[in-house]
């Protein structure tokens, strides 16, 4: 996995790379042959499993791959499973973990960064067997997942800071070698993979990271994997994509074109680190059906211990996510996203004729207010408890459960529709970021070719796919925004849309409207991809962007206010 501390540091070339493929996923018309659309089902069916990261760093708490010559000196980093001997290491308690937690499939590391292998493998004498432990773990943990019906899939680290051919190598994969041969490593991957597959599978998913030096290479991977098993997955930090995406430590946005993964800790680190913050049952719960109503799957990662244990709060915190799916797993398993599209009330998914509305912030109002669809509505439940107060009709739908019986987690309503939920197309249903702009009347002094799809409205939409543009050689222009009444904010986000060529704001000021002047709250230089800035509590409905200088015509993809 990336550590953000670490990556900022390689160089940008790099960073382009691996993290545009970890984004970005595969090219349109990708060489190699598709995912079976069974297969892929299965997996997005499954919407929940476990990730482990863990090897001799363990041992001193630090992250795996990157403490590799920064908190652990290379050598010392490179001996430690001299002295790993995880006698208490036991596979079927891992998968029961797993099992109680409600998670349906698991994904191990056995190979991550730093190049030590978890399993038996013949390609390299680095590896678990030559541990004092001398136990195959891949090899206990597949047959654990096979005997409780949990799906198994191998992480393994494309790059390699340890293999003396791959080029680069720590700290943080930021050194070149050398000497080193490509090939030959390229050749020592798939000869790894190979074993994964065929001493180990079938497999869920080969989870492939950090594809440095890879493109044009990645295809090979994919395409042998393909043949190996066809029905098995892979993922798109191969070097030249994969079949799902891998939005890492955040919840991705609603996307139902290409399937996706959500990569997180359930602590801070990704292997064990001693005492490390762990996230509430609230913030675990509510990360698993955000990624679920934006129609992806989670993959929640624990980070086990050197003596082979998993901390025993992090076992009680999964438990508790699996008390929660135990009752309400319906509106998780088996469901795609939408059709209300994520926002700051909550999410919505859908299977069959229902429409399961996850609720987390009730409106100051009182009632959720969604936008009508196109299904009459024949009923409405309240799975959590209480009763449901709801109404629709061609203005929309209008949601109600008293507030003794809202839950803090989520407040889970079930709607059944008189049609497949599934056949609705996905609607915005309101701001995900709480912004005060969203849906207001918005003007500009200039739309690219008076093109109502780059209208000012587009900056407020909350959606990074849509955006306000000027017509090219435009180097001033304004967005002004009527709040509708006057509102307190205190703080703004502004998405630039940012090409190869950078930033083109130079110069702008955000302004209010205070009698018939317009008077500045802030200045600044380039927007950029993701402004933010605070400021001193400001009372206005009348608020500018006004863009002093541009070295071509200014485009804006989000505009946002908050309190």
């Amino acid at each position: 996995m990336r550590n953000t501390s670490m990556a900022k540091s390689l160089p940008t070339i790099l960073i382009g790379l691996f993290f545009g493929l970890a984004v970005t996923g595969a090219a349109e018309n990708p060489p190699y042959a598709p995912p079976q659309p069974e297969a892929m089902k299965r997996w997005q069916d499954m919407r929940f499993g476990m990730f482990i990261h863990w090897g001799p760093v363990s041992i001193t708490g630090h992250e795996i791959g990157w403490a590799r010559g920064t908190q652990t000196p290379i050598e010392e980093y490179d001996n430690l499973y001299k002295k790993f001997n995880p006698v208490n290491f036991n596979a079927d308690e891992w998968v029961k973990v797993a099992k109680d937690a409600g998670m349906k499939y698991m994904v191990l590391t056995t190979k991550h960064h730093d190049g030590f292998c978890l399993w038996d493998t013949k390609q390299t004498d680095y590896n678990i067997m030559n541990s004092p432990f001398k136990r195959d773990v891949v090899k206990e943990l597949s047959e654990a997942c096979k005997k409780q019906g949990i799906a198994f899939g191998t992480y393994y680290s494309t790059c390699d800071w340890y293999h003396p051919d791959f080029p680069l190598t720590s700290p943080g994969g930021k050194t070149k070698r050398e000497k080193s041969d490509l090939d030959s490593y390229n050749r020592y991957l798939l000869a790894q993979i190979r074993e994964l597959i065929t001493n180990y599978g079938p497999l869920l998913t080969i989870w492939n990271d950090v594809p440095q030096m890879f493109k044009g290479r990645g295809t090979n991977t994919i395409n042998m994997v393909r043949a190996l098993q066809p029905d098995i997955l892979i993922n798109n930090r191969t070097g030249d994509g994969g079949d799902y995406d891998t939005p890492e430590q955040r919840v991705g946005g609603f996307q139902m074109n290409r399937p996706w993964e959500t990569c997180m800790t359930i602590c801070r680190q990704w292997a064990w680190k001693p005492d490390d913050t762990m996230k509430t049952l609230k913030e675990c719960m509510q990360t698993l059906i955000r990624t679920a109503g934006g129609d992806g799957n989670l993959l929640f990662n624990v980070g086990p211990m050197p003596d082979g244990k998993i901390e025993q709060r992090q076992i009680d915190r999964l438990k508790e996510m699996g008390q929660w799916l135990q009752k309400y797993g319906a509106s998780i398993y088996g469901t795609r996203g939408g059709p209300f599209k994520p926002a700051a009330w909550g999410v919505s998914t859908r299977k069959d004729k229902q429409i399961f509305v996850h609720v987390f912030n009730w409106p100051e109002e009182g009632k959720l207010e969604l936008p009508s669809i196109p299904s009459r509505i024949l009923s409405a439940k309240a799975l959590t408890g209480g009763s449901v107060e709801f109404k629709q009709d061609d203005k929309g739908i209008s949601l109600n459960v008293p507030a003794a019986s809202r839950e803090e987690i989520d407040t889970l309503i079930a709607l059944e529709i008189d049609g497949p939920a599934i056949d609705i197309a996905p609607v915005v249903a309101g701001s995900s970021s709480l912004s005060l702009a969203f849906g207001a009347k918005a003007t500009a002094s200039n739309v690219y070719q008076k093109n109502p799809s780059y209208s000012p409205d587009k900056a407020l939409d909350d959606d990074d796919g849509t955006r306000w543009a000027t017509d090219a050689g435009t180097k001033q222009a304004w967005l002004e925004v009527d709040l509708g009444k006057p509102k307190e904010f205190s703080k703004v986000l502004i998405k630039e849309w940012v090409d190869a060529k950078g930033s083109r704001s130079n110069s702008f000021e955000l302004q209010y409207k205070a009698g018939d002047e317009w008077k500045t709250i802030i200045k600044g230089g380039k927007i950029g991809k993701n402004f933010k800035k605070s400021f001193p509590v400001v009372t206005a409905q009348m608020v500018r962007l006004n863009i002093l200088e541009a070295t071509n015509g200014p485009t804006i993809e989000e505009f946002q206010l908050m309190k």
